[in-house]
């Protein structure tokens, strides 16, 4: 199977035969791709309003007992208002995160704080 071609390689190609005044545009189009894959992107406001409640979570963890997702919805005020797959998913980025520990019993997911 044939590799797909990229901007960046059709920018190299052109890049090659093009003439003088040419380059400066094409190397500055190069700098932008460079700049867009470099990952040094600023958080969303989605992205900064789940750090709060990921924060709220923690506290309601911090008691030392072990929960379900819909003990940890009902335990904040804030968090019955959202859905409890939006906590399970934010839960989850917490357990990825190494800051929440997933336990088992019977078939039933229990989250407590890690250690």
């Amino acid at each position: 199977m044939e590799k797909r071609m990229t901007k960046r390689d059709y920018f190299n190609r052109i890049l090659s035969y093009a003439k003088d005044e040419d380059k400066d545009f094409i190397l500055h189009e190069l700098d932008l791709l460079a700049k867009k894959n470099s990952g040094e992107k600023k958080p969303t406001a989605t992205q900064k309003e789940n750090e709060n409640i990921k924060d709220v979570i923690v506290s309601v963890l911090s008691d030392g007992s072990a929960k379900t997702i819909g003990e940890i919805c009902k335990s904040d005020e804030a968090l019955s208002e959202l859905s409890s797959q939006k906590v399970s998913a934010l839960v989850r980025q917490l357990v990825l995160d190494n800051k929440v520990v997933r336990e088992e019993v019977k078939r039933k997911a229990y989250f407590s704080l890690a250690e």
